[in-house]
């Protein structure tokens, strides 16, 4: 059984940074693409980050490039999102998700989430100005 399971949330103000993390279990972590979207409540699951099975390919939603580096870690079966710079609007709960992606160069794909089949509980980020 798959699990994913976020940590590295809080409280923090603006301008300030955060590391999210998201374990892993129930299979093979390194062959799977892994994305983080956020969600507030009423509101359209977002997507943020993704990174492909390997690393080598990462990709980011517009609102958060050059403030948010996805990265991860095979070998602890975890993936990671470091948040800076960050801001009020920034507020939300982060989702990571779980992938058997193949055409990884294909963003749309990366960013779609209904390419991911396992997700997470989620940890909230909530930021004040």
């Amino acid at each position: 059984q798959v699990q994913l399971v976020e940590s590295g949330g809080g409280l923090v103000q603006a301008g300030g940074s955060l590391r999210l993390s998201c374990a892993a279990s129930g299979r093979t972590f390194s062959s799977y693409a892994m994305g983080w979207f956020r969600q507030a409540p009423g509101k359209e699951r977002e997507f943020v980050a993704a990174i492909n099975w390997s690393g080598g390919n990462t990709y980011y939603a517009d609102s958060v490039k050059g403030r948010f580096t996805t990265s991860r870690d095979n070998a602890k079966n975890t993936v990671y999102l470091q948040i800076n710079s960050l801001k009020p609007e920034d507020t939300d709960v982060y989702c990571c998700a779980e992938a058997l992606i193949y055409d990884y160069s294909n963003s749309d794909t990366m960013a779609a989430p209904n390419s991911y089949d396992y997700w997470g509980q989620g940890t909230q980020v909530t930021v004040t100005s």
